[in-house]
């Protein structure tokens, strides 16, 4: 039974390649006696990279087993290259998470130095006008005293003077008194002695010394 499937397949094939193209895709090509003998299953897909004549044959167990064994490999390789490209992704998503964390850190730690720097500058320009203003008001209070002391020794001076005119004034009038009571009965010196009088008579207009 099976070598007449394999007769009558082998007709349809004949028949098949004589109406298609040999380099058509799909169909094997052209039987040759002279050529060697590719043995395929033809319930699979056709090899056509084989130079032999076709001559298909039935699946075998050991065919069957051997097709899922690679069936299997195959969805288990696809499966490993599945996992392992997750694995890869996975991998690359966490690196370019942390690279951004570790971007997003960086940008902190200089926003942080940053505004540190600013509040230090804030800090030194408050310091330096507060010596500033320190030294401005050190500088109006010595000034002041200046002034103070600078009055004070001008008080001081104009009391000393006043107090010199007016000892002046009194050893004058002083002076004046005794020479009008030595020599006011000497007739050469009675004119000038009443002289004196009248004037040492008259009221004094001395304003009084100021307080040191």
């Amino acid at each position: 039974m099976n070598k007449e499937i394999t007769v009558v397949l082998l007709l349809l094939l004949v028949l098949a390649a004589g109406s298609a193209k040999p380099q058509d895709a799909g169909y094997p090509p052209p039987m040759d006696p002279a050529r060697k003998v590719s043995r395929q299953i033809c319930t699979r897909p056709i090899d056509t990279t084989d130079d032999g004549n076709l001559l298909c044959r039935d699946e075998t167990e050991a065919d069957r087993r051997a097709r899922i064994a690679e069936e299997e490999r195959q969805a288990r390789a696809r499966k490993e290259a599945e996992e392992r490209a997750a694995r890869e992704r996975l991998e690359r998503e966490r690196a370019e998470q942390l690279a951004r964390e570790e971007a997003a850190r960086k940008a902190r730690a200089a926003e942080e130095e940053r505004l540190a720097a600013e509040h230090r500058r804030l800090e030194e320009e408050a310091a330096r006008k507060a010596q500033e203003e320190r030294e401005r008001l050190a500088r109006l209070e010595a000034e002041a005293l200046a002034r103070q002391r600078a009055e004070q020794e001008a008080r001081e001076a104009a009391a000393r003077e006043c107090r010199r005119l007016e000892q002046e004034r009194n050893d004058g009038r002083a002076l004046l008194e005794n020479f009008v009571a030595t020599y006011g009965k000497v007739d050469e010196f009675k004119e000038i002695a009443r002289q004196i009088t009248v004037f040492l008579g008259k009221a004094r207009k001395v304003k009084p010394c100021p307080p040191a």
